[in-house]
C-alpha cells in the first residue's frame, strides 16, 4: 500500500502539471493554427495563386492538422 502511495505522489505531480499546461495552451495552439492558415492565404495571393489553388492549400493544411 505504501508503494502505491509513493507511486502516486511521484507520478501524480508531473501528470497534473502536464494536464494543466495542455489545458492552458490549447487556445494558443488554436490561434496559431488560424494564423498559419491566414498566412498561407497571404502567401498564395502574393504569388498570384488562383482562388482554387489557395483553397487546395488550405485543405492540405487542414488535413495535416486532423491527422496529428
Amino acid at each position: 500500500m505504501e508503494e502505491l502511495i509513493a507511486l502516486i505522489s511521484n507520478v501524480g505531480f508531473p501528470i497534473a502539471v502536464a494536464s494543466y499546461l495542455l489545458i492552458r495552451l490549447e487556445p494558443v495552439v488554436k490561434d496559431l493554427q488560424a494564423s498559419i492558415s491566414s498566412l498561407a492565404v497571404m502567401i498564395g495571393k502574393q504569388n498570384e495563386a488562383t482562388v482554387q489553388q489557395v483553397g487546395e492549400l488550405l485543405e492540405v493544411i487542414q488535413y495535416n492538422e486532423k491527422s496529428k
